[in-house]
C-alpha cells in the first residue's frame, strides 16, 4: 500500500488568486446588472439583486483576506 504524501502548503500566490477572484466577481456583478435591463419578471429582478448583494459581501471578504495575506 502506497502512502500519499501531502502537498506542501504554498501560499505564495494567494494574493494574486484572490485579486483574480475579486475581478471575476466584479465582472459577474456588471453582467448581472446589464441583464436586469432585459428582465421583465419581478421575481428574476429580485433574484439578480439578491445574488449581487451576496457577491458584494464576497468582495468585502476577499479584500479583507487580501489584506491579511499581504501582511504575511
Amino acid at each position: 500500500m502506497a502512502w500519499n504524501k501531502p502537498n506542501p502548503d504554498d501560499r505564495s500566490d494567494n494574493v494574486e488568486k484572490l485579486q483574480g477572484m475579486v475581478q471575476h466577481t466584479i465582472e459577474n456583478i456588471d453582467r448581472a446588472e446589464e441583464s436586469m435591463a432585459c428582465t421583465d419578471s419581478e421575481e428574476q429582478l429580485q433574484s439578480i439583486q439578491a445574488k449581487n448583494e451576496r457577491r458584494r459581501e464576497s468582495l468585502q471578504a476577499f479584500r479583507s483576506e487580501i489584506k491579511d495575506e499581504s501582511k504575511q
